[in-house]
Formats: structure tokens, C-alpha cells, sequence
């Protein structure tokens, strides 16, 4: 009678035991679908810009690229131009 109540309580505590560590496992599965998500994201956000990097290469002479480039990435300007930034 002992042992049944022994080995009851035992079955009850592993069953509980297993329960909890699958909520766990559950629980960081969904956090790794989030960051496998977030990640694939940054990869095509990345082969997007990649491409339009690639393309404005291709379809620009070189003095067309150096003024583009220094216009986007550096801001510079023409002397006397009006530069008109949208800010909505």
C-alpha cells in the first residue's frame, strides 16, 4: 500500500517535472522563431540594398556614382544650392 502511494506520487512529480520543461522548450522555440524572423528580415533588407548598390554601380558612369555617393552619404552640395529636405 506504501509503495503504491510512493510510486504515485513519483509518477505525478515526473509527469509535473515533464510538463514544466516542455513549457520551457516551448517558450524558447517561440523566442527563435522571433529571431530567426528578425533575422531573415536583416538579410533582406541587406540583399535589397546590396542590389541597388550593384545597379547604381552598373547604370553609372563613374563621375556620375563619386557625386551620388557624395551627395547621399556625405551630404554635400552645389555652392548657391537650395537643398529642400521633406520631414514627414
Amino acid at each position: 500500500m506504501k509503495r503504491s502511494i510512493l510510486l504515485r506520487v513519483l509518477i505525478i512529480a515526473f509527469c509535473a517535472y515533464m510538463l514544466i520543461s516542455l513549457g520551457t522548450l516551448v517558450d524558447e522555440l517561440s523566442a527563435r522563431r522571433e529571431e530567426l524572423a528578425e533575422t531573415q528580415s536583416q538579410i533582406k533588407d541587406t540583399a535589397l540594398s546590396v542590389e541597388e548598390k550593384e545597379n547604381l554601380i552598373k547604370n553609372s558612369t563613374l563621375e556620375e556614382f563619386i557625386e551620388r555617393a557624395a551627395r547621399e552619404m556625405l551630404g554635400f552640395v552645389y555652392p548657391n544650392e537650395q537643398v529642400f529636405v521633406d520631414v514627414n
